[in-house]
């Protein structure tokens, strides 16, 4: 949104007459009507989070507040776009007149018309992702030559990813690398020179990126009492949406520009799952500390989900550790209802078959498709219900990425397998040997041509050739130190996929050099990994490779020949995370064994709180029924090995659910 211009506000505001009490429950009149002041509102799942503070903007408004005044910050340009239309509808004001948006874009615009104070020029351009890399590649290339050569290092855009964090959580280079990207922990002294030799680059350039519009936001407050005076004059009231969510340096800024104390923050300390993007739990919880005489208003009253929904998402608040956390209890709004269920399942396959019955048991009884989503914690997790959804015939979108085997890593293994068990799959080919440095279409195309000639004419096996010389001759500079390596895994996965098993050449394939190439070439390298390991449990499912393949091969024309209306009746499959600020009449979590949900990283980590909030997060999308799914066995990989329900289902008082028998015939 446009900045307002100065003479936006002369004279009031004329609203009309609202009956703030009539449009409001008890909870969200007291917050919406607070005297001005540091306020902290506990919105819990389903309140009315978004209407408390449209209304609260609206209030303001009728006390005499003039637009120009309020400052609304959010997470996302459409979450202040939609507040500030709802803000209209009440009051007949328009967007413009305020300053609303993400902390990002009002970080823009105050650097515009406030930078020169401390030294940036406001001719300064902002540089997308990718510009943002070539940058980071340009001054790492400088320092040191050959860090790229080696595959295990970062890419530029994990690297950029990594002095991101640390930016954001304001934690030192080496234990975000510790804490976060632990595969890169041998190098992580390496990090800081590079950081700041980026940093130098961009001010030569007179460039910015994304990080830098809070950074150096939050350094002009800092270094420029008259900027940071400014901002407590003009803006008489500051609104933070989300504020669970923000990080370091969102949370300082907020504390600068509200020096005057009228600031309310609207959020959930117990939704708060995104540390891994830098949100810090500590903002919201040190909240009153830093604001003496906070008031804590909390809107409890949930007009999503059902009595018994909402009783479990309490009872899993009730595990939260005494102290870390605001209390509060979810009520409902609607009439009773069924408990939520306990699925025990023999494995992922019949948990998915069992999903599948249920699923079409809803829609005979009137629910669409589109009402009903399952969730997992991991992508991996999905790989089941995706083919049984598939083999079935039931539409479905997933809304926190790609299809499974439509995942650039798992098509990447599956295009080494491909060639392996046929070296004339030109396309299985281009796609891993362009994974290689300066590794082009023709290049490739002119490196299996060498080959396939050098084996015909010494009638040798094709992968043998390839470790030859006169292949290597015809491989590009940058290219050659990785090709051993390269040549050799093609060999050994092949060995093993006709002397053993399929499992086995997966194995081997996730061992050798492509899983030396996932760990420099992604930042969530760990996640990507669980997902390759899932096609090992995938993989023992057959005998032959070409059994295998056909399968993938024969999945993705089904799901990838036509994509789904978005305005189609399908079934939503997504992350957890993914669904928050979601809602569905009927949901599945899947996967509720200790190790997948707690995952068994957050495990090890210690990060046991975090993942009992995304339960919570899960647990409140439901509106009318919810399914908790576990498999009693783990086949993802290796032995078969015995799976315990996860620690924040037992938990759980066993009065707060039912169990769901799943009989072996596939029924219930």
């Amino acid at each position: 949104m446009d900045s307002p211009s100065p003479h936006a506000d002369a004279g009031e505001a004329s609203v009309p007459a609202i009956d703030f009490r009539a449009q409001l429950n008890d909870e969200q009149y007291a917050a919406v009507t607070a005297e001005p002041g540091p306020l902290l509102v506990l919105a819990g799942a389903g309140s009315g989070k978004t209407r408390t503070l449209t209304y609260r903007v609206a209030y303001l408004l009728s006390q005499g507040v003039r637009p120009g005044e309020i400052l609304l910050l959010t997470f996302t340009n459409k979450a202040a776009k939609e507040m500030l239309h709802r803000v209209n509808e009440l009051t007949g004001i328009v967007p413009g007149r305020f300053w609303g948006g993400t902390f990002h874009s009002i970080g823009h615009r105050t650097l515009r018309m406030f930078g020169d104070s401390i030294g940036i020029s406001k001719t300064f351009t902002i540089l997308d992702a990718e510009e943002a890399d070539s940058v980071m590649r340009e001054v790492v290339d400088s320092a040191d030559k050959g860090f790229f050569k080696d595959k295990t290092h970062p890419r530029p855009g994990p690297l950029h990813e990594m002095i991101s964090l640390s930016r954001n959580t304001q934690l030192d280079l080496f234990e975000t690398v510790k804490k976060y990207f632990p595969q890169h922990e041998e190098i992580a002294d390496r990090l800081p020179a590079f950081a700041k030799a980026y940093a130098d680059r961009k001010r030569e350039q007179n460039v910015m990126d994304y990080d830098d519009l809070l950074a150096n936001w939050l350094a002009l407050l800092e270094q420029s009492r008259e900027i940071a005076d400014y901002f407590s004059h003009r803006f008489r009231h500051v609104l933070v949406d989300e504020y669970q969510d923000t990080n370091c340096l969102q949370s300082r800024i907020v504390d600068l520009i509200s020096s005057h104390h009228r600031v309310m923050v609207v959020g959930d300390d117990a939704q708060c799952i995104y540390s891994w993007r830098g949100a810090n739990f500590e903002n919201i919880m040190t909240f009153p500390e830093r604001h003496p005489g906070t008031q804590i208003h909390r809107i409890e009253t949930n007009y999503r989900s059902t009595p018994q929904i909402l009783a479990l998402a309490n009872g899993v608040l009730e595990a939260q550790p005494r102290g870390r956390h605001f209390e509060k209890n979810l009520k409902a709004a609607r009439a009773n209802s069924e408990k939520p269920f306990i699925v025990q399942a023999m494995d992922t396959r019949e948990q998915a078959n069992f999903i599948v019955q249920r699923i079409r048991g809803l829609v005979d009884e009137g629910c669409s498709l589109s009402d009903i989503a399952v969730l997992y914690r991991a992508h991996f997790q999905a790989l089941d219900i995706q083919l049984e959804l598939s083999r079935v015939q039931i539409p479905y979108q997933i809304t926190s990425g790609v299809k499974f085997f439509e995942q650039a890593h798992v098509r990447d293994l599956v295009a080494m397998l491909r060639f392996v068990y046929n070296p004339t799959d030109q396309q299985a080919w281009q796609r891993i040997a362009m994974l290689l440095p300066k590794v082009g279409e023709k290049n490739a195309q002119k490196i299996h041509a060498a080959a396939l000639d050098h084996a015909r004419l010494l009638q040798r096996d094709f992968l043998d050739a390839l470790g030859d010389d006169d292949v290597k001759s015809k491989v590009p500079k940058d290219a050659k130190e990785e090709w051993n390596a390269f040549a050799l895994s093609l060999k050994q996965v092949g060995e093993d996929m006709h002397t053993k098993s399929p499992q086995a050449a997966v194995e081997c394939a996730i061992d050798g050099w492509y899983g030396d190439y996932l760990k420099g070439a992604y930042a969530n390298y760990l996640s990507r990994m669980d997902d390759l390991k899932s096609l090992i449990g995938f993989a023992t499912r057959f005998s032959e490779m070409q059994e295998m393949l056909a399968q993938i091969m024969l999945l993705n024309s089904e799901t990838s020949d036509r994509s789904v209306d978005p305005n189609e009746d399908a079934l939503k499959l997504t992350t957890v995370h993914q669904a928050k600020g979601l809602e569905y009449s009927v949901v599945f979590l899947i996967g509720l064994a200790e190790g997948m949900f707690p995952l068994r990283r957050a495990i090890e980590a210690g990060d046991i709180e975090e993942e009992r909030r995304l339960f919570y997060v899960a647990v409140t999308r439901a509106r009318d029924e919810l399914y908790l799914c576990y498999p009693k066995v783990n086949t993802k990989g290796g032995p078969a090995m015995l799976l315990t329900p996860s620690q924040f289902i037992q938990e759980l008082d066993p009065n707060l659910y039912q169990p769901l028998r799943v009989k072996r015939q596939w029924g219930w």
